[in-house]
């Protein structure tokens, strides 16, 4: 029974995997199709596109997939237009939410998000109520002991990221946060690659001017839940919230 317990649970945790990597693998699959109807296959012309593919590559994402959903893009700009559209809201303990989409229906879309924050104890806020807390920017988190590869010490990763154009770098736990004027995303991220940093993501997104602290476990609970409905939901590509707490909270709730 011990043995048949255990790959039990090694199996649900691979099915739990293979259907997290298959949701991203759709998330990117729709930006990637978005930015072909709208501007074309061409990367050098198209940035969208040139983006999403960033996307697929930092998730790797099978190079044959990529070429299909693009050749799918070129054959079907009769197809349904997609929208980039942003909630926002509240999760518990007034932490602010930015929810961001991409959708082929808002009729759907924005009553699932509404369904979602409400069951998880938040609620839906109004344009503008909390976007005025985020700053739009290009977000490189860098591992600083990564397991294949050396170590780098925090003067490496300053020089490295300003010499880069980077405009500000903090360290904490071995990680590096580094961030960059948005247009700027793929000129940085290059001599950063180039500099021998070990990216553990790469995006454009929203940083919060101020955070606030979670003092209660419940709560903090309760945010990682709503946070991770909300991404399981095929509409939305990105979470941003402005919640501070204890990282050692994350890994056991998200373990």
């Amino acid at each position: 029974m011990a043995g048949h317990s255990h790959s039990s649970n090694i199996k649900h945790r691979k099915n739990a995997v293979d259907a997290k990597r298959a949701k991203i693998f759709n998330k990117i699959a729709r930006n990637i199709l978005s930015a072909v109807r709208q501007s074309g296959p061409d990367i050098e012309t198209n940035l969208k596109l040139k983006y999403a593919l960033e996307k697929a590559r930092a998730a790797n994402m099978p190079k044959d997939n990529v070429e299909r959903v693009i050749k799918r893009g070129v054959g079907e700009k009769g197809g349904d237009a997609f929208e980039e559209l942003t909630y926002e809201g509240y999760a518990p303990g007034g932490v602010a939410l930015l929810v961001c989409c991409l959708t082929d229906n808002r009729s759907r879309t924005a009553p699932d998000v509404k369904f979602i924050l409400e069951k998880n104890g938040g609620n839906l806020g109004a344009p503008g109520s909390v976007s005025f807390m985020f700053e739009f920017h290009s977000i490189f988190v860098v591992d600083m002991n990564p397991e294949d590869g050396e170590a780098v010490d925090e003067d490496k990763v300053m020089e490295v990221a300003l010499d880069a154009g980077a405009e500000d770098v903090s360290v904490e736990d071995g990680v590096a946060t580094i961030l960059a004027p948005p247009q700027d995303f793929l000129s940085v991220k290059a001599p950063l690659e180039a500099g021998g940093l070990v990216m553990l993501s790469s995006e454009t997104g929203y940083i919060p001017q101020n955070t606030v602290e979670i003092t209660s476990k419940d709560d903090a609970r309760k945010i990682l839940k709503m946070i991770d409905a909300l991404e399981d939901n095929d509409d939305v590509q990105s979470v941003y919230s402005n919640h501070d707490m204890p990282g050692e909270w994350i890994e056991e709730l998200l373990s």
